[in-house]
This record gives C-alpha cells, structure tokens and sequence, in this order.
C-alpha cells in the first residue's frame, strides 16, 4: 500500500529556503508571487493492504520521524 506524507513548516515559522525560491522566481520575472512555503514529499510503500492500518503507521512514523512536530505539520494520505 502506497502512502503519501507531507511535511510542511508551521504557519509562523521562518521559511528561508522558501524565501529564497520567492526571491530567485522574482528575479526569472514571476513578480507576482507573494510568498512560498517549502516542504518535503515523503512516499512509502508499506507491505499491508489494510489502508486503516496504513494510514495508522505511517502517522505513527511522521510523529517519531519523518516530520520534527515542533516546527513542522505533516499530512498523511493513502495512495493505495
């Protein structure tokens, strides 16, 4: 079973890698762009076909792992 996880800084965390794309797409002419937020895509391939039980670990590797919950928010979605 594929799963997703996103993992994005907090609303009020300082983005400076996203602040920095914001900056190099102004200077490629994209002028309109007001903010970017970069993240990370994690996908795992998990060897069950339960996707309760899926979404359940791959929750439960975000929380110990993947994503540092202090400063970072996280979403899980089942593939299939």
């Amino acid at each position: 079973m594929k799963v997703r996880v996103d993992v994005m800084l907090k609303a009020g965390v300082l983005d400076p890698q996203g602040e920095a794309v914001r900056h190099a797409l102004g200077s490629l002419g994209f002028g309109n762009v007001n903010g970017v937020r970069q993240g990370k895509v994690i996908e795992l391939d998990l060897d069950t076909e339960d996707a309760a039980a899926a979404e359940a670990e791959a929750t439960e590797m975000a929380e110990k792992l993947l994503a540092n919950t202090v400063i970072e928010s996280y979403a899980v979605k089942v593939l299939g």
